[in-house]
């Protein structure tokens, strides 16, 4: 009798949790299928002009004509990038602000003290492309190994320069890494960007630099230059030669640079997931691999899903190298 009383009074509470369920599935339904349902504003970080705003105009040009609704993109720089990056960390979570990262995304949190907003504050939706970084010498310098650069910085100790695009880029943490991981105690010489880093390795005033491929690209085959290994976890395509410094006793070079979608972590997940698919499909499209391949980038297409354990990867990764380094940008 007492079994039978006890299901009697279970049988409204699963009754209960089942509606709950369907009208939750309902719900979640019902968002997916009304967003959007009004312009998008895509937040890029950085100036106009660079490879994060292009690749938001692309982004965003093909969401525009796939949706039916206006994808307006908006440069806000300032801060290396904090500024943009906290605009859609503090936004409503309706899908209708949208962030076009980049690998600083996770690289901030360690470099400041102060950030005015948390990475959780953030939901990933896609890694649209990765990129790595290219390690060039003068072909006047006669290096022409990895173990070449370690051999000659061993033998003359503090006269050997590294460029990078910057304090505190992936380029510089990648130099820092460098030194740690071979021995080695090339001078870091931060260069104002990828631009002036890239005629200073053309011009012979450093021994090496550290390039992004996105800008390294139109210089792959430069007769004044010599490629002696990228960064990343796959030779890049323009390289296939090319070693990857894992590849020569280098390992722990695998964190590439990546361009990346994000929504407030507030937004449902339904509408993270339909942007994130969305995403994914456009980047999928032959037309923009074509596109991203053609500026030195590996296509991803990732969903979000894919894209979290990059992230929580990539952030640790970065830390374990700016703590050793005591690199900080405060």
């Amino acid at each position: 009798m007492a079994f039978t009383r006890r299901k009697a009074l279970a049988l409204p509470l699963i009754a209960l949790a089942t509606a709950c369920a369907i009208g939750t599935a309902q719900a979640q339904t019902q968002v997916q299928d009304s967003y959007p349902g009004k312009p998008i504003r895509l937040i890029v970080p950085y100036p106009a002009g660079g490879g994060t705003d292009t690749i938001a105009r692309l982004i965003g040009t093909q969401l525009a004509q796939r949706w039916g609704q206006p994808v307006v993109v908006e440069n806000k720089p300032g801060a290396s990038g904090i500024l943009g990056n906290d605009i859609v960390a503090k936004a409503p979570g309706d899908g209708y602000t949208v962030l076009l990262g980049i690998t600083t995304v996770v690289q901030i949190p360690s470099l400041y003290k102060k950030v005015p907003y948390k990475l959780a504050d953030l939901a990933p939706v896609s890694q649209i492309a990765r990129s790595a970084d290219v390690i060039f010498t003068p072909r006047s310098t006669g290096i022409k190994t990895i173990q070449e650069l370690v051999a000659r910085a061993k033998a003359q100790p503090g006269t050997l320069s590294a460029a990078s695009y910057g304090n505190a880029t992936s380029s510089h943490l990648h130099i820092e890494q460098f030194n740690m991981k071979a021995g080695t105690d090339l001078m870091h010489v931060p260069y104002q960007g990828s631009g002036p880093e890239m005629a200073a390795v053309l011009g012979e005033q450093v021994t090496a630099a550290f390039v992004d491929a996105t800008a390294a690209y139109p210089q792959l085959r430069s007769d004044k230059l010599r490629v002696l290994a990228v960064t990343g976890s796959q030779r890049h395509p323009a390289l296939p030669d090319t070693p990857m410094l894992g590849e020569v006793s280098y390992p722990g070079f695998e964190a590439n640079g990546w361009f990346g979608v994000f929504l407030p972590a507030s937004t449902p997940q339904a509408i993270v997931d339909k942007l994130g698919r969305e995403v994914a499909s456009i980047v999928h499209t032959p037309d923009m691999n074509r596109r991203l391949s053609e500026m030195g980038l590996i296509p991803v297409g990732s969903l979000p899903q894919e894209f979290k354990p990059v992230l929580e990867r990539d952030a640790a990764h970065w830390k374990s190298i700016v703590d050793a380094a005591q690199i900080s940008l405060d």
